[in-house]
């Protein structure tokens, strides 16, 4: 009997894993506004009924799959960043970690960069959830990097934190919206040198 509930707890999961893989990949074909639930339940493999079993709707399948990738993010961030002590260090590997995970997923950072930006509810909604939680992370390690003296103590953190995610985010969006193929990841290095060093010779 345990082992009937616990296939039966699997099935659940890999439907709703599968819904939201298909939310991804449908969104950033179509975009957001002009995708169905129809659309994501075809391309999942599933009835249309059976997605109002897992999500209220379209805008729960798009709110999910930012909140299971950012829990994703910050559980690998955070692992990440337990094996380091070096505060430079660790936001090399912020850097690493965000740009790595998006760049392995086009579809997934469509999604990011444009379609969740497409609604002020959605954007006042996530600002207000996991986003804050992930920028919190980068503020700490800048701010145990001031208390070490190897980061200046004239900046502050949160002010310092938004600079640096917003250079990753505009890396992002810039990747996507190329016309030519180049990888991601390395760019992280680029973010990490500049936001350490400054321009300065």
């Amino acid at each position: 009997m345990a082992r009937a509930a616990k296939q039966a707890k699997n099935g659940v999961a890999d439907k709703r894993e599968a819904i939201l893989r298909a939310g991804v990949k449908v969104f950033a074909a179509k975009g957001f506004f002009n995708s169905k639930v129809a659309d994501v339940a075809k391309d999942a493999g599933v009835a249309d009924g059976t997605v109002y079993l897992y999500f209220k709707g379209k805008d729960d399948i798009l709110h999910s799959i930012f909140e299971r990738a950012m829990a994703e993010f910050i559980a690998e961030g955070r692992q990440e960043l337990a094996k380091l002590d070096d505060p430079a260090r660790q936001l090399a590997k912020i850097a690493d970690v965000h740009l790595s995970r998006l760049g392995a997923d086009r579809s997934l950072a469509v999604v990011f960069q444009i379609e969740l930006r497409g609604s002020t509810k959605f954007m006042e909604a996530f600002s207000a959830a996991a986003f804050a939680e992930y920028l919190e992370i980068i503020r700490k390690t800048i701010e145990s990097g001031q208390k070490a003296g190897v980061f200046r103590d004239d900046v502050k953190p949160i002010i310092a934190a938004k600079m640096f995610y917003g250079a990753l985010d505009e890396m992002v969006t810039n990747w996507i919206l190329s016309k030519r193929a180049y990888p991601l990841e390395p760019l992280a290095g680029e973010v990490v040198k500049v936001f350490l060093g400054g321009l300065k010779a």
